[in-house]
């Protein structure tokens, strides 16, 4: 059993600025009546009622649905407490982060939910981007070098950006921080 870090996310309580992960991954925040909601598509079931159960902790209600392409589809119920949020992660129409953002272990935790993917060896794992918002994965890189993550910026040409983390020791401070995977999940943060 593994030591539990004083800034894992298992150690934070959760906040609603947490789903913010979400737009960090290739999510999406609009301002409806009755506030904002933040919602995602992703590739695997587990993703999406792994990132249903953080909305629920954070006392966002959830909702799972599929695309019309199929793929699962979480998203929050409006509420006015996603309005700074939506305020401060959009410009205009257009994703934008903000500036100086430094995501905390469960905003890291939420992403890594969202689109994170574990190199089949084992030797890397890759935050996954927003293909629609290219302007946002310089900025993003900047934010995980904050938190003492420094990645890679792969694929920024094609349709599955990525911000790559390789290294025993980015690995290991990765691992720290996102914690334990959730029950069943075999794409998590490994140290090599």
């Amino acid at each position: 059993m593994s030591q539990l870090s004083f800034f894992s996310a298992e150690s934070t309580p959760p906040a609603v600025d947490d789903l913010a992960g979400l737009l960090a991954a290739p999510g999406q925040v609009v301002t409806v009546a009755g506030g904002a909601r933040v919602s995602v598509v992703v590739d695997r079931l587990w993703r999406a009622q792994a990132i249903a159960d953080m909305m629920a902790d954070c006392g966002i209600t959830p909702e799972i649905a599929d695309t019309d392409e199929g793929h699962p589809l979480v998203r929050s119920a409006p509420t006015p407490e996603l309005m700074p949020t939506a305020r401060s992660w959009t410009r205009g129409a257009v994703k934008a982060v903000p500036a100086g953002w430094t995501p905390g272990p469960r905003a890291l935790r939420a992403w890594a939910l969202a689109s994170g993917r574990l190199a089949a060896d084992g030797s890397r794992f890759a935050f996954g981007l927003d293909p629609h918002a290219p302007d946002t994965h310089p900025v993003l890189a900047e934010s995980l070098m904050r938190v003492g993550i420094a990645p890679t910026l792969a694929g920024a040409r094609g349709s599955t950006p990525e911000l790559r983390i390789t290294g025993r020791r980015r690995l290991g401070r990765l691992v720290d921080t996102v914690g334990e995977a959730p029950p069943g999940v075999m794409e998590w943060p490994t140290t090599p």
